[in-house]
């Protein structure tokens, strides 16, 4: 039923030919008539009820033999002499069928023509053939009279009405058969599609937590950020549930560092990760999310940042971090573009310098949110994975591949990375590949107020201690300084 859900559209439109080529066939075709005419075969001689019953019996086995008969040039050709007809007997023969219920001694002969009238004419000439036919083959050779006498008790008439084509019949054999091809196809389709379209299909793969799946929305290409889409909306939701199963999957706490990647370009991870780290945010935690993508760079576009100065900047030494973190909105958000492109972006993440840079991000925020590479064309995420607490993998519904998920992750896997999870992105919001489930209308403005004031208590908790307990914060001054604060 899935695979049938999937490719509705296709076994419709197969099916919908296959009843188009039956109502094709039946409009193409030449009508053709059909003439019948029946014969009895009966015993000439009288006699006694034993010998009339014996002599049934013997008709009855001698019916199927003149049934056969109908179809020899003996008879068929005296009836295309007698109609002057411009054909030949085996061509006949494919236009006479006789036929002889079991038990019975009668016999039917049906012709098929275009014309009615000469269909009628050559039934009525082949059986008055096959009466002298008969006769003559079952005179005694002495001679005398034939036992067996055939007579015609169904003359042969000319049909009001064509019996073929049959419009009905071949409109069910093409549904018939449009049906089975496009059930046949869709299986195939199935079969042969390794492209990961939903939670089953990424369960072939890897038993990774999945994280959240971002349904598809047609104003994403021109407004990517959460905060573009109203508060209630199913793709503004798909983040919220991605960050709280993101805080589940990382329960122990040490990944305070995360890296969203995914397997090949256009997937979607840095709308992912830069739509995460805003709505980190909007839950009153401090974050930073940094630009590594050093060799297409988006985070500054999406985010309308300058990215001149910024991560290649701090890892040449040219200025320190703290000068280089950018504020972006009304919450705690702070954003480390990627800077100038370098020539060799893999040395340069894999550095120590790199390593130094996301520990002390660390120590400051609540969250550092790192956009990478794709790991498939290059080595930059592989080899940045070893300096964070986790990574994420973004997976494009309906583009991505199984083998390529399956490469993507054994990357992961043989520098040893935390896999925190998948992020299934662009998932249709209706149909069978569909996840997730709009509950709230985008109207629904006292819930937003409600969302706004809970992330509002949020940021005063967090730094409130009313125990006395040292906690730490990212207080940012004018320049983007980041300084630490014990209270």
């Amino acid at each position: 039923m899935h695979v049938l859900r999937r490719n509705w559209i296709l076994v419709v439109a197969m099916t919908l030919l296959g009843l188009l080529a039956g109502g094709s066939a039946s409009v193409l075709a030449k009508p053709a008539y059909t003439a019948q005419t029946q014969l009895f075969v009966a015993i000439q001689s009288s006699g006694s009820v034993l010998e009339l019953q014996q002599g049934n019996t013997f008709s009855q086995a001698r019916v199927q033999s003149y049934v056969k008969t109908v179809a020899s040039p003996a008879v068929l050709q005296p009836a295309i002499d007698d109609l002057g007809l411009a054909i030949t007997a085996e061509e006949l023969a494919s236009r006479v069928k006789a036929s002889s219920e079991i038990n019975t001694v009668l016999i039917d002969i049906a012709v098929v023509d275009q014309s009615p009238v000469q269909a009628a004419a050559i039934a009525q000439a082949v059986a008055n053939s096959l009466i002298r036919t008969v006769d003559s083959l079952e005179r005694p050779k002495a001679g005398g009279t034939s036992p067996i006498g055939l007579s015609i008790i169904k003359p042969a008439k000319a049909p009001t009405s064509p019996s073929s084509p049959n419009t009905r019949m071949n409109l069910l054999a093409g549904f018939a058969i449009g049906l089975a091809l496009g059930l046949g196809a869709a299986i195939l389709r199935a079969t042969m599609d390794t492209r990961i379209r939903n939670e089953g299909d990424l369960r072939r793969v890897t038993d990774a937590p999945l994280l959240g799946g971002i349904s598809y929305d047609q104003e994403a290409s021109k407004n990517p950020l959460l905060t573009q889409s109203p508060p209630q909306s199913p793709r503004a939701e798909s983040f919220r549930q991605l960050r709280t199963n993101l805080q589940f999957a990382n329960v122990s706490g040490h990944a305070r560092s995360v890296l969203v990647t995914s397997s090949l370009p256009g997937e979607g991870k840095s709308t992912t990760a830069t739509n995460l780290s805003i709505a980190m945010a909007q839950a009153g935690l401090s974050v930073c999310l940094i630009d590594a993508d050093l060799r297409r760079p988006m985070v500054n576009e999406y985010l309308g940042l300058d990215r001149n100065a910024g991560l290649t900047t701090a890892l040449l030494g040219t200025a320190d971090v703290t000068e280089l973190l950018q504020s972006w909105g009304e919450d705690s958000l702070f954003v480390l573009t990627s800077g100038q492109i370098p020539p060799n972006p893999s040395e340069l993440l894999g550095s120590d310098e790199m390593k130094q840079l996301v520990a002390r991000l660390e120590h400051s925020f609540d969250a550092v949110i790192i956009d990478a590479p794709p790991l498939l064309p290059v080595t930059d995420s592989a080899v940045l994975s070893q300096h964070v607490g986790g990574v994420v993998v973004v997976a494009g519904s309906q583009k991505l591949r199984y083998q390529d998920l399956e490469k993507a992750l054994a990357a992961l896997a043989m520098v040893g990375s935390n896999v925190l999870g998948v992020v299934l992105n662009r998932i249709p919001a209706k149909g069978p590949d569909s996840y997730t489930y709009s509950y709230y209308s985008h109207d629904n403005a006292h819930v937003a107020s409600s969302g706004d004031s809970i992330r509002a208590a949020a940021k005063q908790k967090r730094r409130r201690s009313a125990d006395g307990s040292v906690t730490r914060s990212a207080t940012f001054y004018p320049g983007n300084r980041v300084a630490e604060h014990q209270k």
